[in-house]
């Protein structure tokens, strides 16, 4: 017995020791994401937001990054996972739940986007004007964010007009991009980033509508031979949320650590990284002699133009968002 006793009293010792050791308040919060470490998001969201607290907070308080899909591989539940506390931080795509974020994609409509005007700002516009809070229950989002403007991404196919969407099937995003495609005479086709190399190289589905990014970050340019760039086909939202409750559960000092990198600066940070990205993918798809790419004049673009405005003003009529796009625009 007087064995026993001593060994716990030697590792209650050594657990005291071990915590009087440690940095006051030292916590690490999880950050769960479904992409491969080498996506665009890492360098434009996740790094600037894990250095950043981890400077403002001397190391006691750390993020550890849990990229494709560690901690949950589907897409559609990374909500979830934030609000469950699966993760205290998840990226997503709220057009994988369209249902839940209506109003927050009317950034992602075609034509949404003025001349002049960010995705994030208007996006923030609509959040601090409290038009979104119903949308990020029992969170609190860290960056949200529009993408650079989507594109046609095609196998076998060349894209110059509406027409010669006829018939075809195009995967996208979201249900905003599937009404474009629709209006347009296409087929909207749903499924996971990750899946649509699969399906664009066995002919499940004809091309793309998302950002020149993504042929980066999936390596769509080994299986699209064709890219149409410069219709107005929107944009895709992305979102970093944090849970409300460990958010509320760090001392002060943490909390103003995670506010003071997040927010407009690092939803700043994404979709400057998501053009970025795009720029320099468009040039290596256009130095390839493989690839078409097509980049419309003002008269092809026209037609195309007519469908997004009309289809931009139904969308947003349906859902009685009209008082929403006003605020994202910078209206009361």
């Amino acid at each position: 017995m007087k064995h026993v006793n001593l060994s716990i009293a030697l590792a209650t010792g050594a657990c005291v020791a071990a915590f009087t050791a440690a940095p006051a308040f030292a916590e690490t919060l999880k950050l769960a994401h479904f992409v491969p470490p080498a996506h665009v998001v890492t360098g434009s969201v996740v790094e600037p937001l894990v250095e950043g607290v981890s400077a403002d907070t001397n190391g006691e308080l750390t993020i550890q990054v849990y990229p494709g899909g560690e901690l949950g591989a589907g897409p559609m539940e990374q909500y979830v996972r934030a609000l469950q506390g699966v993760a205290d931080i998840t990226w997503g795509l709220p057009g994988y739940t369209s249902s839940q974020f209506p109003k927050s994609m009317i950034v992602e409509m075609p034509n949404a986007i003025p001349d002049g005007m960010t995705g994030y700002d208007m996006l923030w516009n609509a959040y601090d004007a409290g038009h979104l809070d119903s949308e990020f229950p029992g969170t609190r989002p860290l960056a949200i964010w529009a993408s650079e403007p989507s594109v046609f991404i095609m196998k076998d196919h060349e894209i110059r007009s509406p027409e010669d969407l006829q018939g075809l099937k195009v995967r996208v995003s979201g249900s905003v991009p599937g009404a474009m495609i629709t209006a347009l005479g296409g087929t909207p086709v749903q499924m996971p980033a990750g899946e649509i190399y699969n399906a664009l190289q066995t002919g499940l589905i004809d091309g793309v509508v998302t950002g020149m990014s993504a042929v980066a970050d999936f390596k769509l340019d080994e299986v699209a031979n064709s890219y149409t760039v410069g219709a107005p086909l929107g944009h895709i939202m992305f979102y970093l949320v944090m849970n409300q409750g460990a958010y509320d559960a760090l001392p002060e000092d943490q909390k103003a650590a995670i506010d003071n990198n997040s927010g407009r600066g690092l939803s700043r940070s994404g979709e400057e990284g998501w053009n970025a990205r795009a720029r320099e993918t468009l040039e290596k798809v256009s130095a390839d002699p493989d690839n078409t790419v097509i980049r419309l004049s003002e008269e092809e673009i026209a037609p195309f133009d007519t469908v997004a405005t009309e289809t931009r003003d139904r969308l947003i009529q349906e859902m009685g968002g009209e008082d929403v796009y006003a605020a994202m625009k910078g209206g009361n």
